[in-house]
């Protein structure tokens, strides 16, 4: 006798399984308001009989998309790619913690043309939620839709009474650290290279300033150097042709500091032992450097788990704080 086909319908499942089409499909959702032994059973079944519900018609019935738009904002920052150390480190994390919700991942770089790109992205109709990464420079088009559009979660800088809901390190408190490393070692000809244009890197800069400020240094040499490898080399090389070489720097950025050992070892200046040099974020390359790099950690594992959960629990009509976690000082060679 030939085996019964698939089960194929939620209906059918549910007269298998003695409950109701609408507990199978909360069930298979793994909704929470279903008993745990029960959602156990009925997902058993369903892998028996194999049946595999529709997403895209229970999407439709409710009105979702499935999908979280992931978007990186590069008005300051036209060159900068999807390759990027940093961008790399955050984007698998993000990618594994939607996975694990079910939910699709739909990721955009945009260069802004005009102040409503954001809106289009909001109000497009593709996704249920977003999380920006990086304010760049359009932290005013931000503002303005996140005034509007509850779900959204932006990777960067906090500040007092904004309306957008962030995550990201204390980074104040990171470029404090930074530039106190250096002057603990001796260090009094600093500068910080980093474009302050960027919230995040205005906030690293203003700790630096802090530092320096409480240990009676003079004011410190500052290069709004862009982020990517050969445009930051460039700057940074040309900078060290026509002044004197400072003998610390802070780099808002590891990629800006890996530029910095590079340029600096062009004009036959040492590592740390003429300047030392502190990176920004911890990407998997900076240990891998020669030397390598002492710089201040994001944990972006940690972030990309806090905002996948703070973006549902405002898909869900919940409300949410900011969250800003501690940076880390990570010894290494560099300085």
């Amino acid at each position: 006798m030939a085996s019964p086909g698939p089960v194929t319908t939620l209906h059918e499942l549910a007269r298998i399984a003695g409950v109701t089409a609408a507990t199978v499909s909360r069930a298979l959702a793994d909704n929470p308001e279903i008993a745990k032994a029960t959602r156990a059973r009925i997902q058993a079944l369903a892998q028996e009989h194999g049946f595999q519900i529709n997403k895209a018609a229970r999407n439709l019935r409710l009105g979702r998309t499935g999908a979280i738009g992931v978007v990186l904002p590069l008005g300051h920052e036209a060159e900068q790619h999807l390759s990027d150390p940093f961008f790399m480190s955050l984007l698998g994390p993000l990618a594994d913690e939607i996975a694990d919700r079910g939910y699709d991942l739909l990721l955009s770089r945009v260069i802004p043309k005009d102040g409503r790109w954001l809106d289009a992205i909001v109000d497009g109709g593709r996704v249920d939620g977003v999380i920006l990464i990086g304010q760049s420079d359009q932290n005013e088009v931000i503002e303005r839709v996140a005034a509007r559009y509850r779900p959204m979660i932006v990777w960067g800088a906090n500040a007092p009474g904004q309306a957008q809901v962030t995550v990201g390190t204390d980074n104040v408190a990171g470029g404090r650290m930074a530039a106190e490393h250096l002057l603990a070692h001796g260090r009094r000809r600093l500068a910080f290279f980093g474009n302050p244009e960027i919230p995040e890197f205005a906030a690293r800069h203003a700790g630096f300033e802090q530092a320096l400020r409480a240990a009676g240094v003079e004011a410190a040499a500052l290069l709004p150097v862009h982020l990517t490898g050969e445009a930051s080399y460039s700057a940074i090389e040309d900078y060290l042709a026509s002044h004197p070489a400072p003998d610390g720097i802070v780099a808002a950025s590891d990629v800006i500091a890996m530029s910095a050992v590079r340029a600096l070892a062009a004009h036959g200046r040492r590592v740390p032992q003429d300047v030392g040099v502190v990176g920004y974020d911890d990407v998997q390359l900076a240990m891998y450097t020669n030397p390598s790099l002492t710089t201040i950690r994001q944990d972006v594992v940690a972030g990309a788990r806090i905002m996948v959960d703070l973006l549902f629990q405002r898909m869900d009509g919940k409300e949410v704080s900011s969250v800003v976690m501690p940076p880390q000082l990570i010894l290494r060679d560099s300085a």
